[in-house]
């Protein structure tokens, strides 16, 4: 087993409070919405609610999966260490690609808005200014940098001033959408169900978009070896964050359905939260939202790059990626070369993207190839859990059910989502999610050829490490050692 704490990141950093703040944060409800809300309408329309609800079920899968496999291999690359021990290496090292990527993606994607959002606070018509709006998204974007930089506790502190300031703002909002009156539609129970979707292929395309509004809370897994008792934490933190904003996304979808128009929706695709905070509260609604979008587009850099970097920092330790980028800062321990290297490439990045047009466009193609990246390394994290445990899977109807059954279907719906959609998107979207997958082949087969060890790992048992190896963190309370059930906090 793999238990790579200590070794250069600052252990014991964050406790439960704080991860769960993390991953509720790496989801990133207000920017979730504001940004992807167009996207997903213009992909189902009134189906949207039924898009998140039906996504949601998987997504507790690959949670659990996470929950699981957390418990068994503490690593900073998380899913990376889990499907290359128990699947294939390459799959592995695949899979942690998919994040570096999809996350660096983000970076252009997160950033705009940041500077769109700052600037539409003091004037709506400076918000629409592609090249303005990088400039002010990669300030905000160089803060996040320095603060990640600077160690997870600092982190953690910037997470709980701006997460909290936008959670309220958006509990505030929920709760006045309930009691508006000027409505563009009667709410219809129907946009729950499988109705409203074109098809399959249609139902697909939604379930893509709406794997990226909740993608992010694994964030909490990243982290794992910087939190106490992380083998029972950060699972368990992942699984309240999915239920914390699956609970927003559905509120604030079904308001959008009643209370905007079709055209209000299409007019202001990079920021429908804007317009229904103005609908809802005249005045000051739209500022106070665009609050909220902007500290949560901050907020999730924050989680983004900290995603990356400790992904990166675990490919360096294991030398399947440059040595250097394991490399931990003297003071703050944190990965340093890591931050640094992905801070250059994201300012490049965004610096380009102003070429690709306005911020609406840039967001859809970005959003939709994060989704098909999101889609390979959940997938293949959901199967990775099943091999992990397979030993264990038929001791009990709790462990079928929570360790095999529902992570399995959570892989094979990410699969499917990821097959099925490809007929639907635009060429640029599958030419930056796939492509940049490929590009993954390069490092993966050099430092293969060079003799990584990571290429000959100890195989991954759950049975096997419960009963010979695991010994709970800081007097865990729930986490089981017996060789009938899995270790569960259920």
């Amino acid at each position: 087993m793999s238990i790579n704490r200590g070794r250069g990141l600052q252990a014991n950093a964050l406790g439960t409070f704080d991860t769960v703040v993390m991953a509720v944060a790496g989801s990133a409800p207000a920017y979730s919405l504001a940004a992807t809300t167009a996207v997903l309408v213009g992909a189902v329309g009134l189906a949207s609610p039924a898009a998140l609800l039906y996504c949601a079920i998987p997504m507790l899968g690959i949670a659990l999966a996470f929950s699981y496999l957390g418990r068994i291999d503490v690593n900073a690359g998380a899913s990376y260490s889990w499907v290359g021990r128990t699947l294939h290496p390459f799959l592995g090292f695949i899979s942690g690609w998919a994040l570096v990527i999809s996350t660096t993606i983000f970076m252009v994607a997160g950033s705009l808005p940041a500077g769109s959002m700052t600037l539409s606070l003091f004037d709506e018509q400076l918000a629409e200014n592609t090249a303005l709006s990088t400039a002010v998204g990669a300030g905000w974007f160089l803060v996040m940098l320095f603060v990640v930089l600077g160690g997870a506790r600092l982190t953690v502190r910037a997470q709980f001033l701006m997460s909290g300031i936008e959670l309220a703002i958006l509990a505030l909002f929920a709760v006045l959408a309930v009691f508006h009156t000027d409505n563009a539609r009667a709410f219809d129970w129907s946009w729950l169900g499988l109705g409203h979707f074109d098809g399959m292929a249609g139902f697909a395309s939604g379930a893509l978009i709406a794997a990226f509004y909740y993608w992010g809370w694994d964030v909490t897994s990243n982290l794992s070896e910087e939190t106490r008792n992380s083998r029972r934490t950060t699972g368990l933190a992942g699984l309240i964050g999915v239920g914390i904003v699956f609970l927003l996304f559905e509120a604030f979808t079904i308001a959008v359905n009643v209370i905007l128009s079709a055209k209000q929706i299409e007019e202001n695709d990079a920021n429908v939260l804007a317009v229904l905070g103005e609908e809802i509260w005249p005045g000051w609604g739209g500022k106070l939202l665009v609050v909220a979008v902007m500290l949560s587009t901050i907020a999730t850099l924050e989680t983004t790059l900290i995603q990356v970097t400790r992904s990166l920092f675990a490919m360096g330790r294991d030398r399947t990626m440059p040595s250097a980028l394991g490399r931990v800062h003297p003071r703050w321990n944190t990965p340093w070369v890591a931050i640094t290297v992905v801070g250059t490439v994201a300012m490049v990045m965004l610096v380009a993207s102003n070429a690709l047009g306005t911020v609406g466009d840039i967001l859809s193609d970005a959003i939709s190839a994060i989704g098909l990246q999101i889609a390979v390394y959940y997938g293949l994290a959901g199967l990775a859990a099943v091999v992990a445990y397979r030993r264990m899977l038929l001791k009990s109807v709790a462990n079928f059910v929570l360790g095999g059954l529902w992570p399995l279907f959570g892989a094979l719906f990410m699969f499917w989502v990821l097959v099925e959609s490809l007929g639907e998107l635009s060429t640029a979207a599958i030419t930056i999610g796939l492509g940049g997958l490929a590009v993954g082949l390069i490092p993966m087969f050099w430092y293969w050829m060079r003799g990584s060890e990571y290429y000959r790992p100890a195989r991954l048992d759950a049975a096997r490490t419960i009963e010979t190896d695991y010994v709970p963190d800081d007097g865990a309370l729930a986490l089981s050692r017996t060789h009938d059930d899995l270790p569960t906090d259920f």
